[in-house]
């Protein structure tokens, strides 16, 4: 998957999920999804409404209420819902689940599948700023999804980062399509 639309997507605290209840089936009204994600009025909509910037979802013609469309998924969405379903699947709870849609955590673990170095991480998710990419580092450390360990075989020793556990299961999740 490209990165810069990882991080597009994930943007959004609740993009993730809509799409993957609708990659499960869940019928493409507001009210179903939303009680589905647990999310707010406001950060569905919102979530909502950038899915269908980014070209995942439609407004399904001819079906439900000019006030309350059904939404379907577009034939650029369709294997974007399937990896969104699977990074879904390896949060086993909710506190995991909050780590996922935080903007920088699953984009942060696709990209560290073997050791990487921060500021090589940075420079692959683009807008990132330092503050963001050093706290989601932390957290994700904190999870034991990622793992730092201080290369010292050089001059400066550095730290590097490597996805481990249920944030190797995510990077794998996100790469099997690629």
């Amino acid at each position: 998957m490209d990165i810069t639309l990882l991080v597009k997507l994930t943007s959004k605290a609740w993009s993730l999920k809509i799409l993957a209840l609708m990659h499960a089936g869940t019928p493409g009204r507001q009210a179903p999804l939303i009680a589905a994600t647990n999310a707010s009025r406001s950060a569905f909509a919102s979530s909502l409404d950038h899915l269908v910037q980014l070209g995942l979802l439609e407004k399904n013609p001819g079906h439900g209420h000019p006030l309350r469309p059904e939404f379907r998924l577009t034939a650029r969405g369709v294997p974007l819902a399937a990896v969104a379903a699977r990074i879904i699947e390896t949060a086993p709870d909710e506190a995991a689940f909050s780590i996922i849609r935080r903007s920088w955590a699953v984009p942060i673990l696709a990209v560290t599948s073997k050791p990487t170095r921060f500021s090589i991480i940075k420079s692959e998710l683009g807008s990132v700023t330092d503050r963001a990419l050093s706290k989601s580092l932390c957290s994700l450390e904190d999870l034991q999804w990622l793992k730092r360990e201080i290369d010292v075989s050089k001059r400066a020793p550095f730290p590097t980062y490597l996805a481990v556990n249920a944030g190797s299961q995510i990077n794998q999740a996100i790469h099997l399509t690629t």
